[in-house]
C-alpha cells in the first residue's frame, strides 16, 4: 500500500569539521512533511463548527421498542449511543399479528403509537433525529427485514429476566432471535442495565 505525500526542498547550508557554516556550499533535500490520501479512515474531519472529529461509527441506530421495563431501556441506550454518535434512530414498534384478534391488534396498534411517540419526545429532549416506525408480523422477521432495508448500523432491542414456564414457552427470545440473524451488530439491553 502506498501513498501519496508532498515534499517540500530545504536547502541547508554544509558544516566543516570545525564547526563553522559554508554559505557558499548548499545540497537540496527532500522532506516529507504531509501525507495527502483523503481515504485514510483514521483522519480526522472537520464538523459544522469547523473543529475536528472523528468519522462516526454508527450512522443510524435502529431501537425496538417494547412496553416492559426492557423495552424502555433498549430506548433509552440506543438515544444515549446516538447522541454519542450523532446518528439518526428508527424506532421500530412491531404488532404481533400471531393472535388474530382485532381487540388484542388494536390494543397493540395504541400501545405502540404511545411507545414511538415517547421515544421521539426523548430523542428531541437529546438533540437526538428520531423516525417513528411500525410494523406488523412476526416480530423477530419484521426487525432483520426493517435493519436491512434501511442499512441499521447498529441494532439495540430489550430483554427483560425470563423465568418458570415463559423458558418453556417461548425458549428463543426476540433478542436472540435477532442476534442470530442479523447483519448489523445487535445490543440487547436489560431493565437492570
Amino acid at each position: 500500500m502506498s501513498a501519496d505525500t508532498n515534499t517540500t526542498h530545504v536547502e541547508t547550508t554544509d558544516v566543516d569539521a570545525a564547526g563553522t557554516a559554508d554559505p557558499t556550499a548548499t545540497s537540496e533535500t527532500a522532506v516529507p512533511n504531509a501525507v495527502d490520501d483523503a481515504s485514510d479512515p483514521t483522519r480526522s474531519v472537520p464538523d459544522s463548527t469547523g473543529s475536528a472529529r472523528s468519522p462516526s461509527v454508527f450512522d443510524r441506530v435502529l431501537v425496538v421498542t417494547g412496553d416492559d421495563e426492557a423495552g424502555r431501556a433498549a430506548v433509552d441506550a440506543g438515544l444515549d449511543v446516538a447522541a454519542a454518535h450523532g446518528a439518526t434512530v428508527d424506532a421500530l414498534y412491531v404488532v404481533d399479528t400471531s393472535e388474530h384478534w382485532d381487540v388484542v391488534v388494536e390494543r397493540r396498534e395504541r400501545t405502540g403509537e404511545a411507545l414511538v411517540e415517547d421515544a421521539a419526545a426523548r430523542g428531541e429532549a437529546l438533540g437526538v433525529d428520531v423516525e417513528k416506525r411500525f410494523r406488523y408480523g412476526a416480530p423477530h422477521e419484521e426487525v432483520l427485514d426493517f435493519a436491512d432495508a434501511h442499512d441499521a448500523d447498529l441494532i439495540v432491542v430489550g430483554s427483560a429476566r425470563r423465568t418458570g414456564l415463559d423458558r418453556l414457552v417461548r425458549p428463543e427470545t426476540l433478542p436472540v432471535r435477532v442476534q442470530r440473524g442479523a447483519a448489523a451488530p445487535v445490543m440487547i439491553v436489560g431493565a437492570d442495565d
